[in-house]
């Protein structure tokens, strides 16, 4: 492939990636920078819960990043799989000392139909990192990798509101990553199937906003 292809490649697949984040990452959820979440009267209860959900998805082991990895094949060495994963564990460890700190899950009607939804997306996740689809898995650590920007800020958000030390985010910058996945997306099919990873992890961060929403509207009620 010449230089100019190459060049024109690269750039179909980060405008991909810039389209499906505008259209469908958490940045376009109204509830993750809504008044109700970030600053409200109740925001306190509504930080916990989003905290508490968020570890159920992504704070077990191995993560979508781990799992990715192991299906990198040839790339497996590539060094944003390295630091993607190291930084990622990262931040399950925030994670994981934001729960202890925000303390118990507000009570909330319809309990046990939320915690089995999100504990079906983790699940629907774990799937989607093991694909043996060539790209699929490799475009799930890369969508959470990209949307994890847009979630951080809440985090900082819940230390800062309940007196934690905030962590220094290390994940790959955006740029490392477009780089990553275009590394990755050599054919149309390979980028079709990185594209079916990206889209999945934002339907599922999407979902999960929706479903905090809901049950911010719940405890309102």
């Amino acid at each position: 492939m010449n230089a100019v292809a190459e060049s024109e490649r690269e750039a179909g697949v980060t405008a991909m990636l810039d389209t499906l984040l505008g259209s469908s990452g958490s940045c376009a959820h109204p509830y993750v920078r809504s008044p109700e979440l970030l600053s409200g009267p109740d925001a306190a209860r509504n930080l916990a819960d989003a905290v508490h959900y968020l570890c159920v998805l992504h704070g077990r082991l191995p993560s979508v990043i781990d799992l990715a990895a192991a299906k990198a094949g040839t790339l497996s060495s590539h060094p944003w799989l390295d630091e993607a994963a190291r930084g990622f564990a990262l931040e399950r460890t925030y994670l994981t000392r934001l729960v202890v700190t925000v303390g118990p899950l507000p009570s909330t009607p319809g309990q046990s139909e939320c915690e089995a939804a999100v504990v079906s997306q983790h699940h629907a996740l774990e799937m989607l990192a093991r694909s043996e689809r060539t790209g699929c898995a490799l475009g799930a650590a890369i969508g959470l990798t990209l949307d994890w920007a847009a979630v951080r800020p809440m985090l900082d958000v819940a230390a800062d509101r309940f007196g934690l030390e905030r962590m220094t985010c290390l994940l790959p910058a955006t740029r490392d990553t477009y780089a990553f996945a275009s590394a990755v997306a050599t054919t149309a099919g390979i980028e079709r199937a990185v594209r079916f990873g990206v889209e999945q992890i934002l339907l599922q961060h999407g979902g999960l906003w929706s479903l905090l929403e809901s049950r911010e509207h719940a405890r309102r009620g």
